[in-house]
Formats: C-alpha cells, structure tokens, sequence
C-alpha cells in the first residue's frame, strides 16, 4: 500500500531524451504519450493518488500544456519535500513501493535517473523500472500496462447497453463504461487478456475485440472491425479494419479496411480508405528505424508506423516496415512512400515537398472543429515553430 502522506509533492518531469521520440513529442510532454489504458502521467498519478501533483516541461510546450490542461500545475516553483519522477517511466507497484520508502533517494536504471526526491540527502539505489526510450518501447510494454491497469481498476459494467447476440468471453475480464453500447454479433474476446472499453464508446456490430485491450471515451469501432490485442485507442476515435499491437493517441480515425500493425499514431491524423502498414520485414529481421537524424536498431521484428499529429494519408496508401511520418504531413500517391517523412511533407510518393503552413493550419482548424475543439492561441503557436524546424528538416532532403 501507499504510506505517502497527503501533503507528499510529486513532480512528473522530462528529461533530455524527449528527442528519442519525436515526432510525437514535438507537439506533447513525453509524459503526455500513452501506454496502457492512460497516458504515462496519468499512471503515475494513480499510483500515487494522495499526492499533489506538479508537471515540469520544456518551456516551449510549457503555455501548450497550461492551455489544454489549465486546472494542472505546470513549471510551478516547488516549495518543500518533494519526489521528482522522470515522465518515461512507466509506472508499477513495486517502483512505487521502492520510492516511498527511501526518502532522499536517487533512482538510477542503466545510468538513467528514473526519479530522485530532492532533500539533502541522496543515496543511490538501483530502481528496476521499465523506461520509455523510443516510440516502439511504447508498443513493446503496452500489453503489460493494459493487464495492471486493469488490476488496478475493475469498474466492471456501469449502465452500459450490451444487446442480445453480442458475446463476451471470460466477462470477468471485461469493463465497460457508463452510456457505451455493444451491438449485435459482437464479440469482446477476453480470454488472452483484459478488455477495457470507457464510456459513452459505441462498437458496431460483428466487431470482434481481442484483449488486452483499451477503448477510449467516445470512440466507435466500426461495423465488423478487427481489433486484436496489446492494443489501446484513445478517446474520439473511429476505428474499423484490421488492428493489431498498436497504439493511437487520440481524437483519430482509422475507419475503413486495411491493416494497422504495431504502430503509434498520434492525434488528428487520418488514414485513408486501405490504408496498410508493414510491421514485419520479409527476411523477418530486426526493423531499424530512423529517429531525429539517426538510425537505430529497434532490436524488434515487428514495427510499423510512428505517425506525428495532425497528419494523413489518402486512400491506398502504403507505409514500409518502420515508417516516420512527422506532424502536419499528407501522404498520398503510389508505390512506398519514403521511410523517413518530416513534419510539414506534401508527399506525393516518392517526391516530398514543403506543405504550405497556411494550408495546413486551415486543415487542423476544420477537422479539430468537427470536434468541437479549438486550436488555441499556444498550440497554433507551437505548430508555427514545428513549420520553422521543419523546413531545415526539408532542407536535408
């Protein structure tokens, strides 16, 4: 159990290792990222649910983050005790138990500071806590964070509306959220994990959902969709196809046929009709992927798709084994596109060109209206930035 007192002060942070994972941290806290049913943030903050909370970012997203999230504490000065948690770690019980019970410590795994409290006193211990270094460790640790989120938190079936000729195998491990409805023919499938579907979700009929597994608030899940597990979908989507090992940020569509493996896509993106990811290469070795100028070995056999905020893809489109694609950028055209696609790209595949930023800010106001959200004074001004840091991207090209 938690033995912090109520006054105890957390602050989740990011370290300088925000860069391993753009493009999805160009436009959000690393800690703003999700694994499992919640974000890293979230995760933390459930696990020490007594505590005050405080965020620190990079000041650039610090007015973004402020204006999204405004009833948070954000790059506040911290008076007094406090546990400073570096936001890439992904949350468990027993790190939880490690830093409440050494007050003053340091926490170090494999050279990193995973979370240090910053009295006078400083012990370092070795912290077995399971960090967040690149995108695709997202994905690697999502179906661990699906089964302890469930554990944590069984809601069990809160005024939902399940109709006759839907199936839920092993119910126990099933939740479902007040105002959600499953329909007809479909099938929760909860027997190799946990399914997880928040509240006010609609799954249409003959989807068939296999856990661990998250559904977000508000999101649907197309007629005769394919959900398979370690996959969690964040809030207001719309989702159909096939899907399998993936995750999506949020407020994102997928809605029609195609193939979407091992992938991370971030929020208000689009892939058009038939769009398909590769996740596995055809000599079934390890995938290397391209992040911030450098290729890295994922070490993995199956990654797909990192896609950036705000971008899309036009119907047929087709993205290699370890695809990039960074944020406000439009994929259409035949063949495979390039590998590696920077922010701002009008890729009409293979060529790239600079997208207009007039353009696309006309695109993001339309679809975050259809919403009804708004692109605020602060995020407006940081997708400006991202257009200016993209062009030198372009530039290399």
């Amino acid at each position: 159990m938690n033995s912090l007192k109520k006054t105890m002060q957390i602050c989740i942070y990011e370290d300088d290792h925000y860069v391993n994972l753009y493009p999805l941290t160009l436009t959000r806290p690393v800690f703003e990222l999700r694994c499992g049913a919640s974000t890293l943030a979230e995760r933390i903050a459930r696990y020490f649910p007594e505590a005050e909370i405080f965020y620190q970012c990079r000041p650039l997203l610090a007015s973004v983050y402020h204006e999204q999230h405004p009833d948070r504490r954000i790059n506040h000065k911290i008076s007094g005790e406090c546990l400073f948690i570096n936001g890439r770690v992904l949350m468990n019980d027993a790190l939880m138990q490690q830093m409440s019970e050494h007050s003053g410590g340091e926490f170090i795994n494999q050279g990193v500071i995973v979370g240090f409290w910053n009295s006078v006193k400083s012990v370092k211990l070795d912290a077995d806590a399971r960090m967040i270094k690149y995108p695709w460790d997202l994905m690697k640790y999502n179906a661990e964070g699906l089964r302890e989120d469930f554990d944590r938190n069984k809601p069990g079936h809160t005024r939902a509306t399940i109709y006759a000729g839907a199936h839920l195998v092993n119910a126990d491990a099933i939740t479902i959220g007040e105002g959600s409805s499953i329909k007809p023919g479909v099938v929760l499938d909860a027997e190799h994990g946990p399914i997880m579907i928040g509240s006010h979700v609609q799954v249409m009929p003959n989807a068939v959902i296999e856990g661990p597994c998250y559904i977000g608030d508000h999101s649907v899940i197309k007629i005769g969709a394919k959900i398979y597990g370690s996959t969690s979908i964040g809030p207001v989507c719309k989702v159909g196809g096939e899907v399998e090992g993936s995750i999506i940020q949020g407020y994102s569509n997928k809605q029609h046929d195609g193939f979407l493996g091992h992938s991370y896509i971030g929020e208000w993106c689009n892939l058009g009709a038939d769009t398909n990811t590769s996740d596995l290469k055809n000599n079934y070795g390890p995938v290397s992927i391209t992040i911030n100028g450098a290729e890295i070995n994922t070490g993995s056999l199956f990654v797909g798709l990192t896609m950036g905020d705000h971008s899309k893809s036009g119907i047929n489109t087709m993205f290699n084994t370890g695809t990039v694609v960074g944020v406000c950028s439009n994929v259409f055209g035949g063949g495979f596109p390039p590998k590696v696609i920077p922010s701002y790209a009008w890729v009409d595949s293979p060529k790239i060109t600079l997208y207009k930023m007039d353009k696309a800010m006309q695109v993001a106001n339309t679809v975050m209206a259809r919403r009804k959200v708004t692109l605020g004074e602060k995020y407006n001004l940081l997708l400006q930035w991202i257009f200016e840091f993209a062009k030198d991207e372009h530039a290399k090209l």
